[in-house]
Parts: structure tokens; C-alpha cells; sequence
């Protein structure tokens, strides 16, 4: 039996993984393409310079003058937007969910913050180069489990290992909010919605925890303990605490957490129900990276469009939203992330809003606005020219995509699947 898992495995590796691009050494002008810039701004037709992996300027062609650069792209016609970045994912953590030794998101014990996700990432996952050819570029890796889970780390998806992929290390911890109610049943017959009777008593054991970590770090104890010295950068602000909590008291607990608490960074992961207290959220300065939008509502009676629209309900009340996609499947279906923010485009959001949720949003969110998120001069060349809106399903066909200006390959298993069986279906056809 073991040796069937082996060689399943083995044989499930087998495809060959992209090399990745090389460091750029020429510069770069991309002439007449759409720019959408990733912050509401879009210029028509566009010159894009990248020197060195970043962006040198960015203009209108209308206005600038173009200067020699070592290669010409002509993107007129064409469609350029800043990398897409996904947030919340255990992409690179899971390859084989059957095969125990392919999955390392999650670890032993409640409470592990000093987990960290990002030396558990694979860059030769299968599923990685997956994401790049619908211009997912970008992902923070994140552990599962537990209630504080670990430490997440956001990483560009073309590198050799994971030190090479790494663009912020351990930019957040993640709390997984108790719930206040539980459920019996199953999927199919949900059964009766309870309170949870041990709610209370959890949320003391979080209080516990943040208290007994401040109590060492405050400490001059000898003794080391690595969970709490790994609480440090929430108490510091150089961490995010990104809660996990979807339901309406759920989230008013946690905010109250945070004040209690004087947590300087703090984000609501799923967040359903974040629109009924939105004006709480915006007080305190709180953003959501919002649950997946192409799912049904969590109760039977409610709007069977709310998750469509949920997007545009927490924007309108001034909250920094980005879109996240964790639950079932959720490594394979990462790749769809530019076709969530399409859906909240057609359900209230402008085409450019919705891609903020997924672009310059995020970044903000995940603390890497500096240089990713948005098309402008100075920051980090990740970007990709598509044939149409790179939102629809239907026209996102991406010819060229660069990380820090290095021209990246957009092939995988499955493009190479499809010329395999291009070429066989053509050739059939000119046999008979």
C-alpha cells in the first residue's frame, strides 16, 4: 500500500514544472495597451517602462515621449493590469489532500502562532503555476487550524524555493473566532441552529493567551517560549491580526477584542456579516478580506444574491475590502479570484472598484502596497497584458505576464494538456 501512495504521488509530480524566469537584464517598453492601474485610474493608451523590475514610468502616450528601451512590446488592443494577489490561501500547502505527506497546513495544539506557513511552501507545487496564466501572481500562504492557526507570509508564484519567493515574511497571525452558535445536521439537512454553550469559556482562553503573552513579553524570565515570543509583532503593529469571524456578534466581539486590547492591526477574515455592522468596522479602522462570492447564503430565507452583493454593501460604507477564497477546493479554485470580482462588478461595483478588491485592496490589507497592488512609477514591475477584460471568464486570455519585471512562463500541466490533444483532434481531422 505504501508503495502505491509513492508511486502515485511520483507519478502525480511527473509533469514538468515551469522554470523561473530569470532576473531582468533588459529593459522593457510596453507601448498602447488599456492601463488599469489597480486604483480606480485607467489610461487609455498607455506607455509602460520597466528597468531593472520596476516600473520606470507610466503614462499616457498621448503625453509622453518614449525613450529606447532593449525590447518593444505592442500591446494596442490589449489589456494591461497589476498582478492579482490572493490572500488567505493554503496554495503551496497542500498538494494531494489523500496523501498525508503532501499536506502540511496545519499543526498539532490550539494555539500556535509561532506556525509559520511560509518555510512549509512549495514553489513546485503542481497548482502554483496554475494560478499564473489568469494573472494571479501574487498569494499570502496561510496555515489552517486551531485557534490562533500560525503566521502567514505573502509570496510571489514564480520562484525556485521559498526563500526566493518571499516578498513579506510573517505579515500576519489568524485567530479563528469561536462561533456563537453551533449546528446539527448535515450539508443536506441542516438540522437546528444552537447557541454555543461553551462560547463564553473560549473567549476567555483567547483573553488568556494575548494576557499571558503580554505578561512574558514584559517579563525578564530566562525561560524562552516561542508561541508567546511570536505575539510580539501584534503587539508591536508590525503584525496583522486577521480574525476569522462571520457572524454579526462574532464580529463585534473581536472589534471589542481589539479595543480592549489596544491591537493596532486588525482585519475580519470571511466577514458575511460585516455589512450589518459596517459602520463599527469603519470606526475602528478594521478592513475585511471577504468570503468566497460564488457560494449560497448561509441561511435559506435570505437574498440568494447577498454574496454577490456583499462586496459593494461594505464599499459603500467606506471599508477596505479585498476578496479571499479559502474553503472547499480552495487551491484549485484560487485561479478564479479575478472572476470573483467580475461577479461583484455586475452586482453594483465599477469594473475598477471591484478590481481594487483583488489588486491594490489586498495589498493594503496585507502590507505590501509599497511597492505591489497598483501600476505606478517606482513600484515593483508584476503585471500582466491580457486580450480582454481580465475579469471575465469569457476574455481572459493572458499573453505576457512579468514578476519584478522578469518575464514569467504561463505554461502548465493543463495548457500542455491542450496542445497535446490540439494537435491530436487536428491531425485526425486532416486524416480522414
Amino acid at each position: 500500500m505504501k508503495k502505491y501512495i509513492l508511486l502515485l504521488l511520483m507519478s502525480c509530480l511527473a509533469f514538468a514544472q515551469q522554470t523561473p524566469a530569470s532576473k531582468q537584464t533588459k529593459s522593457i517598453l510596453i507601448m498602447g495597451g488599456k492601463a488599469h492601474l489597480g486604483n480606480g485610474e485607467v489610461i487609455e493608451n498607455s506607455l509602460i517602462s520597466i528597468i531593472d523590475g520596476k516600473i520606470g514610468a507610466i503614462g499616457d502616450a498621448k503625453v509622453m515621449k518614449p525613450m529606447k528601451h532593449d525590447v518593444n512590446i505592442d500591446a494596442s488592443g490589449k489589456q494591461i493590469y497589476p498582478g492579482f494577489i490572493a490572500p488567505n490561501t493554503t496554495l503551496g500547502l497542500v498538494e494531494i489532500d489523500a496523501v498525508r505527506a503532501s499536506d502540511d497546513e496545519s499543526e498539532m495544539g490550539e494555539f500556535n502562532p509561532h506556525v509559520r506557513s511560509l518555510i512549509a511552501f512549495n514553489t513546485e507545487s503542481v497548482l502554483v503555476e496554475t494560478m499564473r496564466p489568469n494573472g494571479v501572481l501574487l498569494a499570502q500562504i496561510t496555515p489552517r487550524g486551531g485557534r490562533i492557526s500560525g503566521t502567514s507570509s505573502v509570496v510571489q508564484l514564480d520562484a525556485w524555493n521559498w526563500e526566493d519567493a518571499v516578498i513579506k515574511t510573517d505579515n500576519g497571525i489568524h485567530l479563528n473566532w469561536p462561533r456563537s452558535y453551533s449546528r446539527s445536521g448535515w450539508w443536506a439537512e441542516p438540522g437546528n441552529i444552537e447557541p454555543n454553550k461553551k462560547y463564553d469559556e473560549q473567549l476567555k482562553e483567547v483573553q488568556d493567551f494575548y494576557n499571558n503573552a503580554s505578561a512574558y513579553l514584559k517579563s525578564t524570565n530566562n525561560k524562552r517560549d516561542i508561541p508567546y515570543e511570536a505575539m510580539k509583532g501584534i503587539f508591536s503593529g508590525e503584525k496583522t491580526l486577521f480574525v476569522n469571524a462571520n457572524g454579526e456578534k462574532e464580529i463585534i466581539d473581536a472589534v471589542l477584542f481589539k479595543i480592549k486590547n489596544n491591537i493596532k492591526k486588525m482585519t475580519i477574515v470571511g466577514g458575511y456579516y460585516a455589512f450589518r455592522v459596517a459602520d463599527l468596522l469603519k470606526e475602528n479602522n478594521i478592513s475585511v478580506l471577504l468570503r468566497r462570492v460564488h457560494d449560497l447564503p448561509v441561511l435559506e430565507d435570505e437574498d440568494v444574491n447577498l454574496p454577490y452583493k456583499n462586496a459593494k454593501l461594505l464599499v459603500d460604507k467606506g471599508i477596505l475590502v479585498g476578496l479571499e477564497n479559502s474553503g472547499d477546493m480552495e487551491r484549485m479554485q484560487a485561479r478564479n479570484l479575478p472572476f470573483y470580482a467580475g461577479t461583484c462588478a455586475a452586482w453594483g461595483l465599477s469594473k475598477e472598484e471591484a478590481l481594487k478588491l483583488i489588486t491594490s485592496n489586498t495589498a493594503k490589507i496585507l502590507g505590501i502596497d509599497a511597492n505591489y497592488g497598483s501600476l505606478e512609477s517606482g513600484k515593483s514591475a508584476t503585471l500582466f497584458i491580457s486580450n480582454g477584460d481580465a475579469l471575465d471568464m469569457r476574455t481572459n486570455t493572458i499573453t505576457k505576464a512579468f514578476i519584478d519585471g522578469r518575464e514569467i512562463s504561463l505554461e502548465s500541466h493543463q495548457t500542455e494538456l491542450y496542445e497535446r490533444y490540439k494537435g491530436k483532434y487536428e491531425n485526425e481531422k486532416l486524416n480522414k
